[in-house]
């Protein structure tokens, strides 16, 4: 298939590479240019995402928030403007529920399908093509689009229809931090207690209290590791589509909104753009404790 990837950041660089790898014409364009890796591997650079649109047969979008997908989608020389009858858009993205049906419509509008298909596991998860990907749109584009997703990700589900996807996305960013949360205050509690965290985290792995984010952002904050594999400032952008949601639907998320507090203060200390962990440094400040380098 001739496909067509639009942002090539952390996430985006590698998931376009397995594409390549897969065996498809790939046509590239990124705000910061398209990087000599891809193009060397056969990538095919572009200046503007309606060339990417006109030369593919489905496009797939991994930008940061709502508006910089409308704008690629729809500002000038956009995507739209590159489609014919037929092709598929995929957005990537992790971006409000209620636009995504909006923009789906507008895509629809010219005869072409779209899906949303936002995914997690961070970068790691996008170097070894396993993301899990939530997809929001018709089975026949879901058909579609399945062998491109297998390329990217192992556990690939079909959710429901046009922003479907984009909502089991919310769902996972809640408890993904409410999770990073309670791991930060665990690994906390024991460094205060005099208990070595290390060993802590070591013997919790093996008990009920075992999970992915214990076994990689346990040990980010054991070795006080915060470049950023997620930074504060994009979860805290799914967490503000949580918060609006719920908030439209009258509905209380108490400990989403103690998160989105914390982030917040991470950020006052200059930590925009650390990784989603570094929420330990909050509580440290809190605590007046820090976890000893391991």
């Amino acid at each position: 298939m001739k496909v067509g990837f639009i942002g090539l950041g952390i996430m985006g660089r590698p998931m376009a590479r397995h594409l390549i790898e897969g065996g498809h014409e790939v046509h590239l364009m990124s705000r910061s240019g398209v990087p000599q890796e891809l193009v060397d591997r056969g990538g095919i650079p572009h200046p503007t995402p309606r060339e990417v649109a006109a030369a593919a047969e489905a496009v797939i979008t991994m930008l940061p928030d709502t508006p910089d997908v409308e704008k690629v989608l729809f500002g000038p020389a956009g995507v739209a403007e590159g489609l014919s009858p037929g092709k598929l858009v995929i957005d990537m993205s992790s971006i409000s529920p209620l636009a995504t049906r909006d923009f789906a419509r507008r895509i629809e509008e010219r005869g072409c399908q779209y899906l949303d298909a936002p995914v997690s596991g961070g970068q790691v998860g996008a170097e070894a093509g396993t993301l899990t990907i939530m997809v929001g749109g018709s089975e026949q584009a879901f058909a579609r689009a399945r062998p491109l997703f297998a390329l990217m990700g192992r556990n690939i589900t079909l959710i429901g229809p046009n922003g479907d996807g984009q909502t089991a996305k919310v769902a996972n960013q809640i408890i993904v931090a409410l999770t990073i949360e309670a791991v930060a205050e665990g690994l906390l509690f024991a460094a205060r207690a005099g208990a070595d965290p290390a060993k802590v985290r070591e013997a919790l792995m093996g008990g009920f209290a075992g999970s992915r984010i214990l076994e990689v952002h346990g040990q980010r904050m054991i070795a006080r590791n915060f470049e950023p594999g997620f930074r504060i400032e994009l979860h805290q952008k799914d967490l503000r589509l949580a918060l609006e949601g719920a908030r439209e639907m009258g509905l209380s998320l108490p400990n989403t909104a103690t998160c989105q507090e914390l982030f917040n203060a991470c950020r006052a200390h200059g930590g925009a753009g650390w990784d989603h962990s570094a929420v330990l440094r909050a509580l440290e400040l809190l605590a007046n404790v820090e976890l000893e380098r391991r």
